[in-house]
């Protein structure tokens, strides 16, 4: 059995770093001057970008999960949502999202120049968001709500399949997005500068296509990235994608990535087993990922890993690479309508995007998964946290299975841990690796 050399991301504690200023830029914009906005991880945040370099979003979706590792914080939130009647089996997200906000608690507090500690939900000035799944206009139509009335705006966003992709549907997008731009100024009473939208549109481009490249150095045998690492850097695209620190960033990361591979580092240093997960993981037990490399197992990404922020494309050869940019082809933005149209245009070819309704597509994109990145078998979680990333995946699971992968499944909730099982999981694990011919390794 190879043992292959490993080490820790020397760029670690920089993401560490970026994330830690977002949660507490958002938090002191007010007193410095700037504005604060949120909504989902999929907005087209870089549209608010033209509002000025002090507008500070907050996502919805990684603050969710950010809450969910917190067991106990967690539980509060959702309970506070749930006694106000909103209904378990919504969003696990949303509720902890709303519970933070009724509860007056903010995850990430922040101590003042008077050494006191901040941890009250900090109000936005304004909700920012688009429509994709059922709860994405609800979300911050309640949130709103919640907060006593904060001015919201949601984009309605026509997906799937990329061959469907329309000049009707780019057109319908497009409109609405001249239209939020015309709100945000009259809401925010700032004037709106194209030139920090074309930066962000293209910071945009630049950030998405280098994560996707990222993931492509884990084909590589050893891979040089383990999902629950990737769970930490992906999370700055659901952020702030639009953010030229994050853009930078991630081609520090993939200069690093690049040269892990060229040296042979492994991120899992006696790899003998490769499989992938598919959708959130149940965020306060990533220690199942841990328990697989008991095994010598790793799970070197996923659909979702992949394709939530990083966008894709065939290449010449076949196989997926990451989406060249407008800036690769040569293109300029010059006009606000031409950021506009590039921005809805990149968006759309979002891998989560297109699937988002047709299983079908998703199966195929899975499978493509399983033979380019070389795995002996596939965990799926049966995540009853999010219905749209889980639509139709017992229809993946039999894909997969025709494509000759085995199949692991697991229930849980990626927010809500009263519905999770982990020793029942641990044990279905266990059975699982026996199916592939692994034991565990020795201490």
């Amino acid at each position: 059995m190879n043992k292959y050399p490993t080490e820790q991301l020397k760029c670690w504690n920089k993401a560490k770093e970026i994330r830690e200023n977002y949660y507490r830029n958002y938090a002191q914009a007010r007193e410095k001057g700037g504005l604060r906005w949120a909504g989902g991880a999929w907005s087209f945040g870089a549209i608010p970008a033209g509002l000025g370099d002090d507008v500070y979003p907050l996502t919805g979706e990684p603050y969710g999960a950010s809450i969910a590792w917190n067991k106990e914080l967690a539980l509060a939130c959702q309970e506070a949502a749930e006694k106000k009647g909103y209904a378990r089996d919504l969003c696990s997200y949303m509720r902890i999202y709303w519970g933070s906000i009724i509860l007056n608690k903010y995850a990430f507090p922040i101590t003042n120049a008077s050494g006191q500690v901040i941890d009250t939900f900090p109000k936005p000035d304004f909700m920012w968001q688009d429509h994709i799944c059922c709860s994405h206009a609800k979300w911050y139509q309640v949130a709103s709500e919640l907060e006593g009335g904060v001015p919201s705006y949601c984009i309605d966003v026509a997906v799937g399949p990329e061959n469907q992709v329309t000049d009707n549907r780019i057109n319908y997008i497009v409109g609405q997005m001249q239209d939020g731009i015309e709100w945000l100024q009259k809401t925010t009473k700032r004037k709106y500068d194209d030139a920090k939208l074309v930066a962000a549109v293209n910071n945009e481009c630049r950030a998405t296509s280098v994560w996707a490249e990222i993931c492509t150095y884990n084909k590589t045998v050893p891979a040089p990235l383990d999902e629950k690492t990737m769970y930490s850097l992906y999370v700055l695209g659901t952020l702030m994608k639009h953010h030229k620190v994050v853009a930078d960033f991630y081609e520090e990361l993939r200069d690093e990535v690049k040269d892990r591979v060229k040296r042979g580092i492994a991120a899992v240093p006696l790899e003998r087993c490769r499989v992938m997960s598919d959708t959130q993981p149940p965020w306060a037990f990533l220690k199942v990922f841990r328990y697989l490399e008991k095994f010598g197992c790793i799970s070197v990404g996923s659909l979702y890993t992949f394709g939530l922020i990083g966008l894709w494309e065939v290449k010449p050869d076949g196989t997926w690479g990451p989406k060249t940019t407008p800036q690769q082809k040569g293109i300029t933005i010059k006009t606000r309508e031409q950021a506009l149209r590039v921005l809805t245009e990149w968006n759309l070819s979002k891998p989560e995007w297109q699937h988002f309704y047709s299983p079908a597509l998703k199966s195929d994109m899975m499978v493509r998964i399983a033979k380019e990145w070389k795995l002996n078998g596939v965990m799926l979680h049966y995540n009853r946290g999010c219905e749209g990333l889980s639509l139709g995946i017992a229809e993946n699971r039999l894909a997969l299975q025709k494509a000759g992968f085995p199949v692991m499944t697991f229930e849980g909730n990626m927010g809500d841990e009263r519905e999770f099982d982990e020793t029942r999981t641990m044990a279905r694990i266990d059975t699982f690796m026996e199916t592939l011919g692994l034991k565990k390794l020795a201490e």
